[in-house]
């Protein structure tokens, strides 16, 4: 039965939207947690601790935080791998035999293929960056994450993979919420209007909220 649901277009489509509404649940507690970085050092160095600490006593340290990242792990490959398909489907299923120029793909089908890379090598570059400390420029600091954002956000090349990346983020949502309300059943003539702006909305207040970091870090307003 899962097999017979993974398979079918719709079935892949429904994958798409869950994963894809479970990461925007994600990012939108993300981005208020990233705004503590305006409270200073201690307010969002103590933010990051109970985040280890959640759930605790009945989890152990740092479990909850490991759910929280297979879940997302989980979210991020399905979505990709759906969408990948999805897309090879698509190509396939074209009539090129009766069409003498190649069809040009929508502005949004492009956007959201070319968003999806820019935000599948940015994930990569961001755990390296302030998770493992592999890519961190200077001397990462494990327990110390505001000074580890200051490193980061204080290197020209950190800004701009940063604030390109939560643009593209930006366009993602705003494509892709309205099209996971459809495959979900939940738009219609009369509703359409009304999701569209709330993906616009969405779109808006997360790509602002993400970028204020970098830009309070190279303004001194964070320091």
């Amino acid at each position: 039965m899962t097999r017979t649901v993974w398979d079918s277009s719709v079935g892949k489509k429904t994958v798409m939207a869950v994963s894809g509404l479970i990461m925007l649940m994600y990012l939108v507690v993300h981005m208020f947690g990233n705004l503590k970085i305006f409270f200073g050092s201690g307010d969002f160095n103590h933010y990051a601790h109970w985040l280890r600490t959640l759930g605790e006593p009945f989890l152990h340290y740092e479990w909850a935080l490991w759910i929280i990242r297979v879940v997302l792990v989980v979210a991020v490959v399905a979505h990709a791998t759906a969408a990948y398909q999805l897309s090879r489907r698509d190509i396939r299923a074209r009539p090129n035999k009766y069409v003498h120029k190649k069809p040009r793909s929508s502005y949004a089908t492009r956007t959201m293929r070319w968003g999806g890379i820019i935000l599948g090598l940015f994930i990569v570059w961001h755990i390296l960056d302030l998770t493992t400390g592999t890519a961190h420029p200077g001397g990462f600091q494990p327990g110390h994450p505001y000074q580890n954002v200051i490193d980061t956000f204080s290197t020209w090349y950190g800004d701009v993979i940063y604030i390109v990346a939560m643009l593209a983020l930006g366009l993602h949502i705003r494509h892709g919420f309205w099209s996971a309300a459809q495959t979900l059943g939940a738009g219609n003539r009369t509703r359409d209007r009304a999701l569209k702006t709330i993906g616009d909305v969405l779109a808006l207040v997360l790509t602002a909220g993400f970028i204020s970091v970098p830009v309070g870090v190279m303004t001194g307003l964070v320091s």
